[in-house]
């Protein structure tokens, strides 16, 4: 039976990664892969991480399963991380279930949605990250796009945004990304978002909120106040949050999915689902990112040395922006400001499909054919270079 199964082609993303440590340049530059890489080059781990890890294993007293939600200082700490303690009060109406990553909590959350409304039409901006279409179409959801981002003026197109959205309807679910857009790096204003709970009320859709990167963009609370207002406004919000970004626990694989109801009843039914799904898909939730997250999230301590480490972290993004767009403007001779406006780890150069793949060869840069790069693998060795690079070929 398996002998006719053919190849597959690999990951666009992860295939080219693949592609530029394949090669053999002592001078390649890896900008493909959205992993956050300090200034030596090495995806670090925080040191209030690396606390937490110590204590869980001098207390640890077993192996046995989380219970089927996950654990409990995590929920809450997350809870009230993405929410805020006004917001989520004494918590009854808002539920979670603990996920593998946020891509676990994007799953679960297309499980109760396709479950609440099965014919229901997923709006997904045009660009997304490339694995919301198969990671959610997966339980049978399908698809509408709706346009995001302007390649001219280098930011949201929102009256085309909006303009798309009038055709959504009650049933439907409009994805949004929570901060940080993957891959173009142009996030909503605070007006657009309020834009999007009026047009939400009148026109009865659900909002999926995609929180992959909070505090990575311009602070912790900072990120999330679109995401807020839509609670607030709204009355009911799903989030799929993921902690690999901000909290460095990328292969740790740890996530939630957070259901904000309008009543304890519809958050217990909406959380139940949400089980239930995940009973099916992989039965029980990984421990330990989940243990060290809820230690980090709910210990002073700790909390205090990651949010100091995360600020810095956040800074040097927003740095990294800012001298990025300064060089590329004064070595081409164009308009690269849109860079240093941007938030978090991505943003979209301009370049042609020939000039990015061409900047591969020579010298070995490795961006994506869109010339999406991760600004977060740019550093003082490298900077210069890549600068360089995009002049020779724009």
């Amino acid at each position: 039976m398996l002998e006719q199964l053919s190849v597959l082609p690999p990951d666009p993303i992860l295939g080219l990664a693949a592609a530029c440590r394949a090669d053999t340049n002592p001078n390649k530059i890896d900008l493909t892969v959205g992993v956050y890489m300090d200034e030596s080059g090495v995806c670090p781990v925080f040191n209030a991480v690396k606390q937490a890890q110590i204590q869980l294993v001098s207390d640890e007293q077993t192996k046995a399963y989380l219970p089927a939600a996950g654990d409990a200082a995590y929920l809450s700490g997350m809870t009230s991380l993405v929410f805020g303690d006004e917001l989520a009060g004494n918590g009854s109406h808002i539920t979670a279930v603990q996920t593998p990553g946020g891509c676990g909590a994007l799953r679960i959350a297309s499980e109760v949605l396709a479950a609440a409304s099965p014919s229901a039409t997923v709006w997904i901006s045009d660009p997304t990250w490339p694995v919301h279409i198969p990671l959610m179409g997966s339980v049978g959801l399908k698809f509408a796009t709706y346009s995001y981002y302007n390649p001219l003026s280098h930011g949201v197109d929102f009256d085309r945004m909006a303009s798309d959205l009038k055709a959504a309807v009650a049933g439907d679910i409009v994805l949004l990304h929570g901060c940080c857009h993957n891959p173009s790096g142009a996030d909503l204003t605070l007006d657009q978002w309020s834009v999007i709970a009026d047009m939400a009320l009148e026109q009865g859709f659900t909002v999926l909120v995609d929180l992959a990167y909070q505090g990575m963009g311009s602070g912790l609370t900072e990120d999330v106040q679109g995401l807020r207002l839509l609670a607030s406004r709204l009355g009911e919000l799903i989030v799929a949050a993921s902690c690999s970004k901000n909290l460095g626990l990328y292969r740790e694989r740890t996530g939630v999915a957070l259901f904000f109801g309008k009543d304890m009843q519809t958050a217990a039914a909406t959380q139940s689902h949400g089980l239930g799904a995940a009973r099916r898909v992989y039965s029980m939730p990984p421990a330990h990112g989940a243990l060290l997250a809820g230690r980090v999230l709910t210990d002073p301590e700790l909390r205090a040395s990651w949010e100091t480490e995360l600020a810095q972290i956040c800074g040097r993004m927003i740095a990294l922006r800012t001298q990025l767009s300064t060089k590329l403007s004064e070595k081409t001779n164009q308009d690269f400001s849109f860079i240093a406006s941007e938030k978090g780890m991505f943003s979209f150069l301009g370049l042609s499909v020939e000039q990015a793949q061409g900047l591969r060869k020579d010298p070995g840069i490795y961006m994506l054919d869109s010339s999406r790069i991760n600004v977060a693998a740019l550093n003082d060795r490298n900077m210069d270079i890549v600068v360089e690079a995009v002049a020779s070929v724009l």
